[in-house]
């Protein structure tokens, strides 16, 4: 880890927590476009279509929903 990156995560920590998941987004959105896309498995191709139609109709999650989600992973 480079010092600059070290420097930026300190001050990140001093920030409130939906501060830092919001960065943390970013963060994470940021390092994916370096890499290849997933190949998608075709079972799941329905799935994803109708995500990508519920995002176009603005049918999001809400915070509470999605940090509900995320703790599902942490066990």
């Amino acid at each position: 880890m480079t010092k600059l990156l070290d420097k930026a995560l300190e001050a990140v920590r001093r920030l409130p927590p939906e501060s830092q998941d919001e960065i943390a987004r970013e963060m994470l959105n940021l390092s994916v476009v370096q890499q290849e896309p997933e190949p998608l498995d075709p079972a799941h191709l329905a799935a994803v279509l109708e995500g990508l139609a519920q995002h176009d109709r603005g049918q999001h999650a809400s915070e509470r929903e999605v940090e509900a989600a995320f703790r599902r992973f942490e066990r």
